[in-house]
């Protein structure tokens, strides 16, 4: 069964049900934390009494600095509002490790940016290298991973569509909210990923909810892919794409015709005329919630809830 860990500013704990019993570890980063799995197994094997996980405020468990990547269009929901048909070539793309932040902390709009989107994640924790030239099976993905989080993939989207680039656009600090636990997984665990259902609510709101059956490209083909030119080691993290739901949604095939005549300033301006329209996208005052977790409970992942600021 999968072992619930939480890490604050004083260390590492392992969470039994309401309460929480500290990692006897001295790990600082994830990876080496990853490598101290005796300790983890002291901890949930403990007795003692703990502390109530109430009164502990969590940081992201995924340390940085680490390499964050993600991919792009992975379920079949998130396809359809994006307007793609047929087959959907796989696609990664990086954010800077600089936009993880806590699993309760505010997620802060960019001054610059009007269209802020949400997009909840299931986020891999590596455990072991990937080389390049890696070819990952589904019976090998023990090897690889170690454990999932919550993540949240934050989007300035008149960022990205303008620029025609992901990379800054989701990139900027309090970006990829991480947590709250790192679930560190055992082997029988990885038969059960399909089942894990994402739900993320906007202040109550229900906005994305899909299980991994969604998911067009898995964990290992992923991992695969991406091994043929880019190496992961213990910590990094890939986030495996977001289920439909997002604020965002392709226009209407006959709209969309007709603007890819304009030229590019004229067809932004009135693409984001009509998105100003859209009461979906985030704004001053919002708090997101995400989850993901098996129907059983055996994997729960915890409750990320994350407010939206504005600049100080």
């Amino acid at each position: 069964m999968s072992t619930n860990v939480l890490r604050t500013a004083d260390g590492w704990w392992v969470v039994c049900g309401d309460r929480a019993v500290r990692v006897p570890t001295e790990a600082v980063t994830t990876a080496e934390l990853i490598a101290d799995r005796d300790a983890v197994r002291e901890a949930a094997a403990s007795d003692e009494p703990g502390t109530p996980v109430a009164d502990l405020a969590p940081l992201s468990p995924v340390t940085t600095p680490c390499r964050v990547v993600a991919q792009m269009v992975n379920y079949r929901s998130h396809a359809r509002d994006s307007g793609f048909t047929g087959d959907i070539p796989p696609a990664f793309f990086r954010k800077a490790s600089g936009s993880v932040s806590g699993p309760h902390d505010a997620v802060v709009r960019p001054s610059h940016v009007k269209f802020l989107d949400y997009e909840i994640e299931l986020g891999l924790v590596m455990g072991a290298p990937l080389p390049v030239g890696a070819v990952v099976e589904e019976r090998d993905l023990p090897s690889y991973v170690a454990g999932l989080v919550i993540t949240n993939d934050v989007s300035a989207r008149d960022v990205q569509l303008t620029k025609t680039q992901f990379y800054e656009s989701k990139s900027y600090p309090t970006f990829t909210p991480a947590g709250p636990y790192l679930a560190l997984l055992e082997p029988e665990d990885f038969t059960r990923l399909l089942d894990l259902r994402l739900r993320l609510s906007v202040n109550g709101e229900l906005r994305q909810d899909r299980t991994l059956a969604d998911m067009i490209v898995r964990p290992a083909q992923a991992l695969t892919l991406l091994a043929r030119f880019q190496t992961l080691d213990p910590g990094d993290l890939l986030l495996t794409g977001t289920p439909g739901g997002t604020a965002l949604k392709a226009p209407p095939k006959p709209v969309e015709k007709i603007g890819a005549l304009l030229p590019a300033a004229v067809k932004w301006k009135a693409f984001f005329k009509s998105q100003a329209r859209n009461p979906h996208y985030l704004r001053t005052g919002d708090v997101i919630t995400a989850t993901i977790t098996t129907p059983d409970g055996r994997i729960d992942l915890g409750e990320q809830r994350s407010p939206v600021t504005a600049p100080e």
